[in-house]
């Protein structure tokens, strides 16, 4: 993405918080609990830039925040922010936060605090309930969602991936390496280095000979959610 392209963190929160959220405001949605014990301890005071980024705990650590995150967010932030952070134009595409300390402390202090409008809650506070580590956590899953289209050039070769993991007996290093190729070459809404896309998943999961099945599973779920 463009940089004239890419809406900046000020401009795309500042009409977020003008539109009206309505009926999907979920001021009455109790914040479900995360087990984030998997993860380093960041101390009580709330930070200002996300710990959890690879280059800071290293890759082990910021998968395993991605992991915690994704299933976090998917509980707690989906409903309103769209499956994957994709926003449906209601609520505020968290995708497009910076991955630097702007986009960081934009998304802290909402997470902390929730959002009311108009004397409406329309995001409540998750910050006391959930903590600082599940925070960051989701934060982290977030910001390394592709940006759209970003698979596009992708899907015709993937397709193909996905159909030789079905079939089986493949060169699994092979295999995973290429994926791993593609996934490198993803950019992110939020501008960070990295990419979790369906490939870096779809990489993480072939093991041996008898994942190829379950790599293969991956790749349709994201290919078909990418269409």
């Amino acid at each position: 993405m463009s940089p004239n392209a890419k809406i900046s963190t000020l401009a795309a929160l500042a009409l977020a918080t003008l539109l009206p959220l309505q009926a999907i405001g979920h001021g009455d949605v109790a914040p479900q609990p995360m087990n984030t014990d998997a993860l380093p301890d960041v101390g009580e005071e709330w930070l200002t830039v996300n710990p959890y980024r690879a280059e800071e705990v290293g890759e082990e650590v910021w998968k395993k925040a991605i992991q915690i995150g994704d299933s976090g967010y998917n509980q707690n932030c989906a409903r309103c922010h769209g499956l994957g952070a994709v926003s449906g134009g209601l609520a505020p595409d968290l995708r497009f936060l910076e991955a630097e300390e702007a986009g960081d402390e934009w998304f802290a202090d909402r997470f902390i605090h929730g959002y009311t409008q108009d004397g409406t809650t329309k995001m409540p506070a998750f910050g006391e309930v959930l903590g600082q580590k599940a925070g960051w956590a989701i934060r982290t899953y977030i910001e390394t969602r592709p940006e759209d289209g970003a698979l596009d050039d992708h899907t015709a070769r993937l397709t193909e991936i996905r159909n030789e993991l079905k079939a089986g007996g493949g060169d699994i290093e092979k295999i995973k390496a290429e994926l791993q190729e593609i996934n490198a070459g993803v950019a992110t809404a939020s501008g960070a280095p990295v990419a979790d896309s369906v490939a870096a998943r779809a990489a993480a999961s072939l093991t041996d000979q008898a994942s190829e099945k379950h790599a293969a599973e991956i790749l349709t779920v994201g290919l078909s959610a990418a269409e």
